[in-house]
């Protein structure tokens, strides 16, 4: 059996002269099983001084490297893994300076500098941008592996040039590199490394290379000595022990990862034992299986081997898996924990045993409002989860929902998710005309836009709208309406001129309006505004009903009168005579 890869690290930090240290550190060495297949990982993140948030910028991209990187597929190379990591937090970062009050100077925001490694068998894998340093111990011999990012304008002025959240597109600096046992890498910010020469790191790390932490410690007291004024990060990784070289050491990619076979009943798969086929399509196969260790029944879907060309639909596949190992709620889907190596294309998820949406409203044509209240609530905090992490479901209906017998709902299905900031594939993915099923679908989709959390809470609003009366709130003329003229001409149809479900309080009805508004601006930004309104009566509603029918309906006020008008004088008419 070959040896397993071992390390000693070694990482201190220090707010030296500085009131706040804006610098943040991680390092994470996981379980023999993601050891094999994601590797090692360590990241330092250095604020700038002129944010006052820039600490909060560091720690938020150093926990989600760390943990979202152990969260992506197998079938991911490190470089691709890493780098979807990197784009969606970036755009986390950029979006949260837009969002306030530094909208107008990003170096007040929330940017940071980021130097990450990842050491996986015999090979590092770098990613940089800023102005912190990297290096590599071999033999003796210090080598700066990274390139400042930073322009200087004079003697005392500087800027740096690339960094986490400056700017939407994000720029990094990749390397990947073979590696030996007893290579070192030091990982350094700009406190250190103008402080300290190369060579005086070195020797300390020769100095202490029994305990690598208080190497690290003395680095930054030297520095701290020799008159640093800023933040002080280092962190110090030593290859202790490599794994045998094999090709079978190293996860292959997703081009060269084979497809699964046709499965079939009693069927030995990846330590699973496949019981029946619950549904197949020309793009996936799903199967229930059992985990042959625990006897957990599990879903398996395979991608279809008529699609194994085509790359677009593949990392769409796999992404589905990502997104759900982000994802940690009650109310939506989630992925099949295995200490198992993977040899196939396909994604293991936990078995939800109950009915879709859809059946039950089959099944209760006439439900209560509190019992659709109540599932609606639970797939907005389902919803909700997915919004928190700058996702969109973008297909939600009832048949993407399910009810498990203890009356739990969870979302399901995630092949339309947009994840923002990242790029889906290197090279152009499969065009969409529109995500999502078209009954349940947002109107601006139609046009061609893209969607937000408002496009969510319409389909959200649909469904509360079909579960109460049994039909949609606009009839199939969302679909139909693909101009902004044609979306201004759609009615709303009331609850309340239902004849059937004029029990419905009316205020209940105006919250579902809002939801379902076609102008997204017009809708609730929030689905606990949207969540909040379907059980307490928003005032705004209630005054709505108090309005005069000439401002609430001119049109209809005026009709009325001409009525009333032509019966009196056909009344007159037929006296005079």
């Amino acid at each position: 059996m070959p040896d397993k890869l071992k390390v000693s690290v070694g990482q201190a930090s220090d707010q030296g002269r500085k009131k706040l240290n804006q610098d943040c550190c991680g390092t994470l060495i996981p379980d023999d099983y993601l050891l094999s297949s994601k590797g090692i990982a360590l990241a330092l993140a250095d604020g700038i001084s002129s944010s006052a948030v820039s600490q909060e910028a560091s720690a938020t991209v150093i926990s989600s490297f760390l943990s979202d990187y152990y969260c992506t597929s197998e079938a991911w190379s490190v470089k691709k893994s890493a780098l979807q990591v990197l784009k969606a937090c970036n755009s986390w970062l950029y979006a949260q300076s837009r969002r306030s009050e530094f909208r107008s100077d990003m170096n007040r925001g929330y940017v940071c500098t980021f130097s990450g490694l990842v050491i996986k068998s015999t090979t590092a894998h770098l990613f940089h941008a800023g102005d912190a340093r990297v290096f590599l111990l071999q033999e003796g011999q210090l080598q700066q592996l990274t390139t400042e990012h930073r322009y200087y304008a004079s003697e005392h002025d500087s800027y740096l040039t690339r960094a986490m959240g400056m700017a939407q597109q994000l720029e990094l600096d990749y390397q990947a590199m073979t590696i030996g046992c007893h290579d070192t890498f030091i990982l350094a910010t700009d406190g250190v490394c103008e402080f300290i020469t190369p060579d005086a790191m070195a020797a300390i790390i020769h100095n202490h290379s029994d305990n690598l932490q208080t190497a690290a410690e003395r680095i930054i007291t030297s520095a701290l000595d020799n008159g640093s004024d800023d933040n002080l990060t280092v962190q110090i990784v030593r290859i202790d022990q490599l794994p045998a070289a094999s090709a079978d050491d190293i996860h292959q990619r997703l081009t060269e990862l084979p497809f699964p076979p046709e499965l079939k009943p009693r069927d030995s798969f990846d330590g699973y034992t496949i019981l029946r086929k619950v549904h197949s399509s020309p793009r996936s196969h799903v199967y229930l299986g059992e985990d042959s260790a625990s006897g957990d029944a599990v879903i398996i879907k395979t991608p279809s081997g008529e699609l194994k060309d085509n790359t677009a639909y593949l990392e769409r596949f796999l992404m589905e898996e990502w997104i759900a190992r982000r994802i940690d709620n009650a109310h939506v889907l989630k992925p099949v924990k295995s200490n198992r190596p993977c040899h196939y294309l396909y994604v293991a998820t936990e078995f939800i045993d109950g009915i879709t949406l859809a059946q039950w409203m089959r099944d209760k044509p006439a439900p209560s409002l509190e019992e659709v209240r109540g599932l609606i609530e639970q797939t907005g905090k389902g919803l909700q989860a997915f919004h928190r992490l700058e996702m969109l479901h973008q297909d939600l209906k009832p048949d993407n929902i399910m009810i498990d017998n203890q009356g739990v709902v969870k979302i399901i299905d995630f092949g339309a998710v947009r994840v923002a900031g990242v790029a889906e594939t290197e090279t152009p993915p499969e065009p969409l005309i529109r995500p999502g099923t078209a009954q349940y679908s947002a109107p601006e989709y139609f046009l061609g836009h893209n969607g937000s959390p408002a496009a969510d809470i319409f389909s959200l609003g649909v469904i509360a709208y079909q579960m109460l009366t049994g039909r949609l709130p606009y009839g199939a003329q969302v679909a139909r309406a693909q101009s902004a003229k044609a979306q201004q001409r759609l009615q709303y149809k009331a609850i309340r001129h239902l004849d059937e479900h004029t029990a419905v309080p009316d205020w209940v009805d105006q919250a579902i309006a809002k939801a379902v508004h076609p102008q997204p601006h017009k809708r609730y930004q929030e689905i606990s505004e949207f969540l909040y309104d379907l059980r307490h009566p928003n005032k705004d509603f209630l005054s709505q009903q108090r309005t005069p029918l000439i401002q609430r309906n001119p049109v209809q006020f005026w009709q009325a009168v001409s009525l009333i008008l032509f019966i009196l004088l056909s009344i007159s008419v037929f006296l005079h005579h």
